[in-house]
């Protein structure tokens, strides 16, 4: 399965576009749209081909993250969300979530309501953190068309 428009549209939303290398929330080195890794670094730049090059190869790894990770029938809706919610925490918190382990018992709505809990970087509350949670969120909740 791969994301959906609606949650490709949050993605890139939530993370915007930056050309130029910076730090975010918690100082970790990002670029394009949130793209990290070692290959990142202070004075970095890249094009938007670039960024969108990054984009795609992200998220290939995230959605075959959450293919292999949940073991319960999603809609592209719900897909969509988990990936994005993956693409800004990682792999590893939706691994070890309560979200995962409810959704994989088939607690669609119990898995639902823990998105709006991860909403700190650096054991703060961030409110660009508590709108992306409630946008994917709302995403995982709305019927696939």
């Amino acid at each position: 399965m791969h994301i959906n428009a609606a949650g490709l549209n949050l993605i890139k939303q939530f993370e915007g576009l930056r050309l130029i290398a910076y730090q975010d929330a918690v100082g970790i080195w990002t670029i394009g749209y949130g793209h990290t890794g070692p290959d990142v670094a202070p004075g970095k730049a890249i094009t938007q081909l670039q960024a969108d090059q990054l984009l795609q190869n992200d998220l290939a790894r995230f959605e075959s993250g959450v293919s292999n990770l949940v073991k319960v029938p999603l809609n592209a809706n719900q897909f969509s969300a988990l990936v994005s919610f993956s693409y800004n925490l990682g792999l590893g918190n939706l691994q070890s979530s309560t979200l995962l382990r409810l959704l994989n018992q088939r607690d669609y709505a119990g898995a639902a309501g823990q998105f709006p809990r991860w909403d700190k970087a650096g054991g703060r509350v961030l409110p660009g953190l508590s709108r992306r949670r409630l946008a994917e969120q709302a995403l995982f909740q709305a019927p696939a068309s």
